[in-house]
């Protein structure tokens, strides 16, 4: 069979199977709540440094890449280890990470482009402004709400409730 044959038809069936279930924002090959600090470790070497401490009495541990280590494009990058899934409590997965990128490598077009239109934004003359995705995703933007200053990802999240009027 012919790529575009074959192009064609995996859309046709991703077309019949219809949505699947929620997936976590992700980016990198990393996804909250399911990659592993082997997966990390695999896909962006060892961490500038890392540090251990205990969260609401279980041990988590946080690796930082800075400077060379950072990923292209990124200041900085911080990945946080343990989570607590229905299977219990996971040590080795990693509950969130967060991106620093440099300016303007993520514009605000940048972001939709990727993720969507978000399930909700920051209100006018709230600074900063913010996109929150209930994938798990939360973008903070320059004070003109162009550039992305940071970009929080976690496990998917609730959708927040409208606001009180």
């Amino acid at each position: 069979m012919r790529r575009p044959a074959l192009a064609i038809v995996a859309a046709a069936l991703a077309l019949v199977a219809g949505p699947g279930p929620a997936r976590a924002a992700e980016w990198g090959n990393i996804v909250p709540g399911t990659s592993t600090m082997d997966t990390v470790r695999g896909r962006y070497g060892g961490p500038t440094r890392t540090t251990t401490q205990k969260v609401d009495g279980y041990d988590t541990a946080q690796w930082v890449y800075e400077g060379a280590q950072a990923p292209a494009g990124m200041r900085r990058m911080v990945v946080d280890f343990g989570i607590l899934l229905p299977s219990g409590y996971r040590p080795n997965v990693v509950r969130s990470f967060l991106l620093e990128p440099k300016a303007g490598v993520f514009t605000r077009n940048h972001i939709v482009n990727g993720w969507g239109e978000p399930t909700s934004v920051s209100r006018a003359g709230e600074p900063p402004p913010r996109f929150f995705y209930a994938s798990g995703l939360l973008v903070s933007f320059d004070k003109d709400g162009w550039i992305a200053e940071s970009m929080l990802f976690t496990p998917p999240q609730p959708d927040p409730e409208p606001p009180k009027r």
